[in-house]
């Protein structure tokens, strides 16, 4: 999930959810509920879907405290912020919008701010103690003890917890879904990582891998599709690696287990995952998949580079050929999925040469589209302590625009592909550009955008046919 605030996204139109991609949201689409004689709090997220699915989670746990959502943060008598840390520039842009927040803080005394998210476990005290831009700091496992910080902070107290669980999943939480368009739902199967990639701040600032219980993950996905949902995400860092045991007969739920239960569900609950590992996606998982129309044909799978020396640099621990082999093995067991990748241009040491191998990976696994970055050094991080961050900037982004450009041919090439052909499609809502027009995702995570007909409304699946095609967007008709 290695999605920042303003990632470089190819093949992603602006049409797909926003909350999908990482984005900042201001949860403009909240559902506001009855805020008379209550508070109301405020919250923003940025970084990649799990932020996301936690900021549903600290809804959940204000609203039993009395709290109400607002879209707007002039009306709000608390503020949040959920934030990301996988780069620099996503830190950049939390800090800017603190300042705005500390200008709210002014103008009306009494309005209380906090971060929450992986920020705010990597800089834990700083905030309350050189930046003084806030008044609470929790961090990803300790969303639960919020409602005591914030009656802390409301006696004049700073209020910290970034406290790291091995226990944690919140599965017993309920999350609320503010800014869901009804349609589609991220559900959490687990939390924290334990993949040590040397680039990557996740282990440190969400502690270890755990799972979450197997059944409490197929009822909230029932419960969604009886409220009238017709999409779930599984989300965790590296799905692939999930693992749960029943207490009662010791049996260990796999995630092709899991996702088979799913599935199981009602025909009629498209589900999808991310994100996915190399080393640990497995002929299993694609083979239930196939069993199921309802698991989507569409597979995240990280490269971050397509050299075997610069993975090894990364601790990525799989090589060129094992990622080609599970780019074969998709295609073989499920030739109508398309594979998106995220992207690392100028990692330490990566030459020229290096470089071409990512691009050549590229064509190779013939990505539908793709989250790309030049390497961002972050503080704490392996690479950070061991390796000399060597390749100059210039030389960074000119590498990540010769990624852009391939990725851009690819995605048009990938979508043209489609023209001509009938796809079943779950209708999301209004296109943005129009609200004569439809828009929603086939199996294979593509925008659809087609003229309405009536009686139809988002949830209905329908099938389109394509008839043209942009680099980031499907044009069709209903047949």
């Amino acid at each position: 999930m290695l999605y920042d605030d303003n990632p470089t996204l190819v093949g992603i139109p602006k049409e797909i959810d926003e909350n999908r991609q990482g984005e900042a949201l201001f949860w403009e689409d909240a559902r506001s509920g009855s805020t008379a004689g209550g508070k109301r709090f405020y919250i923003e997220s940025y970084g990649c879907q799990m932020n996301f699915s936690d900021s549903e989670i600290v809804a959940s746990v204000l609203a039993e405290e009395g709290f109400s959502p607002t879209r707007f943060m002039e009306e709000s008598d608390l503020i949040l912020i959920n934030t990301c840390s996988i780069r620099e520039k996503a830190e950049e842009t939390v800090r800017k919008r603190l300042r705005m927040f500390d200008l709210e803080k002014r103008r009306r005394p009494g309005v209380l701010v906090g971060v929450l998210g992986c920020m705010a476990e990597r800089l834990k005290k700083k905030f309350l103690e050189e930046e003084k831009l806030v008044d609470i700091v929790v961090g990803p496992d300790a969303y639960r003890d919020l409602p005591k910080l914030i009656a802390g902070a409301e006696d004049g107290e700073k209020g910290i917890n970034v406290f790291l669980s091995r226990e944690e999943t919140y599965a017993d939480i309920s999350p609320l879904r503010l800014d869901s368009n009804g349609v589609s739902a991220f559900i959490s199967i687990m939390r924290g990582c334990d993949n040590m990639c040397s680039f990557c701040v996740v282990p440190y600032t969400r502690g270890r891998e755990r799972s979450r219980d197997a059944f409490s993950i197929v009822a909230e996905a029932a419960q969604l599709f009886e409220q009238g949902y017709r999409e779930v995400t599984l989300l965790g860092q590296n799905v692939d690696s999930y693992k749960w045991q029943n207490p009662e007969n010791g049996h260990v739920v796999s995630f092709a287990e899991l996702l088979e239960m799913t599935a199981l569900v009602h025909p009629g609950l498209r589900v999808r995952f991310s994100t996915s590992h190399p080393k640990d996606m497995t002929d299993e998982v694609l083979h239930i998949m196939a069993r199921h129309e309802n698991i989507c044909n569409y597979i995240h799978l990280p490269v971050q580079s397509g050299n075997s020396r610069i993975l090894d640099l990364m601790n990525r621990t799989y090589d060129r050929e094992w990622y080609l082999g599970r780019i074969e093995a998709i295609e073989r067991i499920l030739p109508d999925c398309a594979i998106s990748s995220d992207i690392i241009t100028g990692f330490c040491t990566e030459t020229e040469e290096e470089h071409r191998d990512t691009l050549s990976m590229m064509e190779r696994a013939n990505y539908s589209m793709s989250y790309m970055f030049a390497y961002s050094e972050r503080p704490g991080t392996p690479a950070a302590k061991k390796y000399e961050d060597d390749v100059p900037e210039e030389v960074k982004k000119r590498r990540l625009n010769e990624v852009i450009r391939l990725q851009n041919q690819i995605s048009l090439r990938h979508n043209l592909a489609d023209v001509g052909k009938t796809f079943r499609v779950l209708i999301e809502g209004d296109s943005k550009r129009s609200d004569q027009e439809f828009k929603g995702r086939n199996s294979q995570n593509k925008m659809i955008v087609f003229p309405k007909q009536p009686g139809l409304k988002p949830g209905d699946y329908v099938n389109v046919l394509v008839k043209s095609a942009t680099g980031a967007t499907l044009l069709g008709e209903m047949c």
